[in-house]
Parts: C-alpha cells; structure tokens; sequence
C-alpha cells in the first residue's frame, strides 16, 4: 500500500481550510441543492439545461468537498522557523540575482500556501528548496529550464 501525501501547512491555512469545506457543506450544498429541485420544476429533465448545469454544479462542489477533506486528513502542521540565521519555513528571505543585481524578498512556506504572484514560494519548489537551510551571504545556483539561475542571500527575517 502506498503512504499518502502529507500536505505541508500552517495552523493558519488549515483554520481556513476548515472554514471553508464548513461553507461547502452547510451554505453552498443547500443552494446547490436548491438550484436542482427548481430546475426539477421545470419539467422534462432530458433537454433541462437548468437541471445539468446544477447537476453539473453539484459534481463540482463534491469534488472540491473531498479535495479538502484530503488535505484536511493528510495535513503535516509546519511552524515558521525559529531560526533566524538560517532559511527555513516561515523565513522572509531578501536575494539579490546575481545577473541582473535585482533585490527580491521571497516569504517561504508549505505547498499549500505558496502564490509565486505573491513571492510565497514553496519549500518543496526547486527555489525553496535552494534557499533553505542557507545562511546570508551564501550563493544559491538554481537550475531552470532557462538555464543556471544565480542569487545571493542578503538578508533572512
């Protein structure tokens, strides 16, 4: 038998995730719900478009249900790195790109929680897992499908 995946996260995004699979099954499966038995009303359900898009609608929301509830069974709680003279979950990580000398501070979390739009990145990304455990000053080569990325480590909150 194969061992589930752990989902790495803060307390934080588990309480929301908690918070929103609480939505789903409560709020949103009643309008769902809702949404068919009207759809019903309208008669011949073969050429009820009504009746598939709730049907459709429904498939959706248990989907999204039990991806959640996965991820709720299978959480592994990271707290953020007490650590300061290390990178490590939690750090807030300013580099320097060693080819174009631009600063960028880099906020390193669980899978769960990355958004690169938002500079979180994942400990599990090829990024995170460059920086952590590194110190100020060290050299982090990355290796891209653009090629050899270069960054120094300037500053770790």
């Amino acid at each position: 038998m194969f061992k589930e995946a752990k989902y790495k996260m803060s307390i934080e995004r588990l309480s929301q995730l908690k918070d929103e699979l609480h939505y789903l099954q409560t709020v949103r499966e009643k309008e769902v719900a809702q949404q068919i038995k009207e759809a019903r009303s309208f008669g011949d359900l073969t050429e009820n478009s009504e009746y598939d898009d709730a049907k459709t609608e429904q498939g959706k929301l248990y989907s999204k249900i039990a991806e959640i509830k996965n991820l709720i069974e299978n959480v592994e709680i990271v707290k953020a790195s007490e650590k300061k003279d290390k990178v490590g979950i939690g750090s807030k990580v300013t580099v320097k790109d060693l080819e174009d000398n631009s600063e960028e501070v880099y906020e390193i979390v669980g899978s769960q929680e990355a958004d690169p739009a938002e500079f979180r990145i994942s400990d599990d990304s090829p990024f995170g897992r460059g920086l952590m455990e590194r110190k100020v000053g060290e050299v982090v080569e990355i290796e891209a499908p653009a090629g050899l990325l270069r960054f120094e480590v300037l500053k770790i909150n």
